[in-house]
């Protein structure tokens, strides 16, 4: 997928949210009286004092250029809902484009990707601006099929006009929405200068750009479009990777079927006045409920959604959810709808994430090299996950000395009451206000802290001790199991029961051999080459940590500590030496 954006002046102005409900569609049965019990848990505290302090936190956080997720999440939602997607034709003219969309109000911004074809996500002003294109678009239909009337914001624009071959879509400047080929990677990183401007350079390819955020949102608000069928005033949110800040171009889209936002929940019943009427279907347990509703969902999807693939109901998992493909986005998408547990973790990654910018530097440094040793995989196995990996690396910043970054336990002593959150007995307090928290003076640079994370764990007593994010140290582990990771908040479960003995013993070798990689010279400075375009660079530092290893196959820590480099190290290092003799004579 490719992106180009184009930016028109952006309003200052705030925007309502009107939401735009389907109609002429046959209405299931509900089943939000249910759902109220296990879809809203009461934490204990008063809704309005919650919203008071969260919105008064969001304010100061804003003056301090930190956004809340919460200011996030809201800021992207409007947008979204202002927002069409718009399949085109790949010879479109541009000007022809958005002269006649213009004619429906006034553009904040839009820009085109490919996926499956040329897209265009536009974003207007207003939503009557919406309101008026989609009452003036056309449903198609023909004699071999019958078309289902179901309007959304996916539209296709066909004839409005060309532009010759030098002045196509095509043929402006794109960035990228998936991330770069490793080889790429490997030559971009071996000119940088230094291993800090390495890490730096890696993080900007792998991270989402705000046109993939935006899409994301949309995404979300498209098939809110449809729940909203069933679920007046529902929301659909993005959580995860997608916006916890540790998301790379190309992952897949989490999202979460949201009813609190309905109106008139949790109101005391009053004694005379109106209420609403449900037709009720029993259900045996809270479970079962979230089933019916996703099955009621995925159906529709299945049966309406447009651009939506692959749709699958796997309704009998942990947490039951809908899994398909969104062709024109390009993404693989999972909705599920009690998965709050989910959300506070999303919130907390976000969280630290925005407290020092060298946290995502190094999760993204982490999480790209595990990938290109098979550390990490795509494929369900016993392979260690991404989430497993990233709270390693948060463990591993509050072992330094300074610590980087606080305690779980730390971060909820500093809450306030509207941050108190539990969740099926869990407590997932943790502050929501920057501005509470005081971080220690930590100056270690990158490469250091890099090289540091690989010495760390290279050592580290997997076999007798568990990694706990709360309380920021070493615990003995409560059960067998080669790799213990305490779950933030669910704290009876280990993140990383899925990883057996042999790929932990894989990922020390590998941490072993990439420490010792950066403290030899022959790697850990730039060695030139490739200049002005002539050949490509000679790898050194993080690029060198990314070229494939000799460590599978060990069969042991023991084994692996006796083994002082690599024969690939090794050969690395006499090439090197080979390369400076001829240049000296």
């Amino acid at each position: 997928m490719r992106i180009c954006a184009s930016f028109r002046k952006t309003m200052a102005s705030s925007f309502a949210v009107c939401r735009l409900h389907m109609r002429g569609r046959a209405s299931l049965a509900k089943c939000l009286q249910k759902t109220d019990a296990f879809l809203h848990r009461s934490i204990g505290t008063d809704v309005v004092i919650a919203r008071a302090e969260a919105t008064r936190s969001d304010e100061s956080d804003e003056k301090n250029g930190r956004k809340s997720l919460h200011t996030l999440h809201m800021e992207r939602q409007e947008q979204a809902e202002r927002s069409v997607l718009i399949s085109c034709q790949s010879s479109t003219n541009e000007k022809k484009f958005l002269k006649y969309l213009s004619k429906h109000g006034e553009i904040n911004k839009y820009f085109f990707y490919e996926s499956y074809g040329v897209y265009a996500v536009v974003e207007f002003a207003n939503q009557e601006s919406v309101t008026s294109l989609l009452e003036g678009v056309a449903i198609p239909g023909g004699s071999h099929e019958s078309a289902v009337p179901f309007k959304s914001r996916l539209l296709s624009l066909r004839n409005l006009g060309s532009v010759d071959s030098s002045n196509q879509l095509s043929g402006r400047q794109c960035q990228p929405q998936t991330t770069i080929p490793i080889n790429e990677l490997i030559k971009r990183l071996s000119r940088e200068e230094s291993i800090d401007k390495q890490i730096s350079s890696l993080t900007e390819a792998y991270q989402l750009t705000e046109e993939n955020s935006r899409l994301r949102f949309l995404v979300c608000s498209l098939l809110k479009d449809i729940a909203t069928a069933y679920f007046p005033e529902c929301t659909i949110k993005p959580f995860g990777s997608s916006v916890n800040g540790f998301g790379k171009l190309g992952c897949d889209l989490d999202m979460l079927l949201d009813l609190d936002s309905i109106t008139g929940r949790n109101v005391k019943l009053p004694k005379s006045g109106l209420s609403l009427e449900y037709q009720m279907k029993r259900a045996n347990s809270e479970r079962a409920v979230t089933q019916s509703i996703l099955s009621v969902i995925g159906e529709c999807v299945d049966q309406f959604g447009p651009g939506c693939v692959g749709v699958q109901k796997i309704l009998n998992a942990r947490c039951p959810l809908v899994r398909f493909a969104h062709q024109p986005s390009g993404f693989q998408c999972d909705l599920t709808a009690n998965n709050r547990v989910a959300m506070k973790s999303t919130e907390l990654l976000y969280l630290y994430g925005e407290l020092d910018p060298r946290v995502r530097s190094l999760v993204f440094t982490v999480r790209c090299w595990a990938r290109a040793h098979g550390v990490t995989s795509s494929i369900p196995g016993a392979w260690i996950t991404n989430f497993s990996l990233t709270v390693m690396v948060l463990f591993f910043l509050q072992k330094r000395t300074p610590p980087i970054i606080p305690t779980l336990d730390h971060l909820r002593d500093l809450a306030g009451p509207g941050d108190k959150s539990v969740i099926e007995g869990n407590d997932c307090t943790f502050v929501s206000d920057f501005n509470k928290i005081q971080l220690q003076s930590n100056t270690e640079t990158l490469e250091q802290l890099l090289g540091e994370f690989f010495e760390f764990y290279a050592t580290f007593p997997f076999s007798r001790m568990s990694i706990n994010i709360r309380k920021g140290k070493e615990q003995n582990k409560p059960e067998v199991a080669p790799l213990h990771i305490q779950n933030p908040f669910e704290t009876s479960l280990n993140v990383s029961k899925n990883v057996n003995a042999s790929q932990l013993d894989r990922f020390v070798a590998l941490c072993q051999e990439s420490a010792w990689l950066l403290q030899q010279s022959e790697t850990s400075t730039p060695r030139g080459g490739g200049a002005g375009g002539e050949g490509a660079p000679t790898p050194w530092g993080l690029a060198t940590l990314l070229l494939p290893s000799q460590v599978a196959g060990i069969k042991s820590r023991k084994k692996r500590r006796r083994e002082p480099a690599s024969e690939r190290i090794k050969g690395l290092l006499e090439s090197l030496k080979n390369k400076n003799q001829l240049k000296k004579s």
